[in-house]
């Protein structure tokens, strides 16, 4: 059983900085992708980011590139997303989700839920003007 759970939500100012974490369970290969995904009140949830386990492979939402920085510690079986220069346009729920594969992976497949197995129950994160 694989289990997912988010950590580090609060409320911050804009411009302010808060890192969410993301405690992974019951993985078993060493190729896994994890990704962010975020849900702001009455809109559809959206990808933020997203790694895959070996190589540093990243990819980012055009409105967090520069700001935020996804990554990975395989050791503690942890997932990391440092949000910085935070915006009240940032404000939702976050949450990661995980899917593991066979073989080292190229690239992550950004934004698509259908692609990942795994979710936690998110963290919400909200930024005042």
């Amino acid at each position: 059983q694989v289990d997912l759970v988010e950590s580090g939500g609060g409320l911050v100012q804009s411009g302010g900085s808060l890192r969410l974490s993301c405690a992974t369970s019951g993985l078993i290969s060493d190729f896994y992708h994890i990704a962010w995904f975020r849900q702001a009140p009455g809109k559809e949830r959206e990808g933020v980011s997203c790694i895959h386990s070996v190589g540093a492979v990243t990819a980012y939402a055009d409105s967090v590139k520069g700001r935020f920085t996804v990554s990975v510690d395989n050791a503690k079986a942890m997932a990391y997303l440092q949000m910085n220069s935070l915006k009240p346009d940032d404000t939702g729920v976050y949450y990661c989700a995980s899917s593991e594969y066979v073989v080292q992976q190229r690239s992550c497949p950004f934004g698509t839920e259908s692609e990942y197995d795994y979710w936690g129950q998110g963290t919400q994160v909200t930024v005042s003007s």
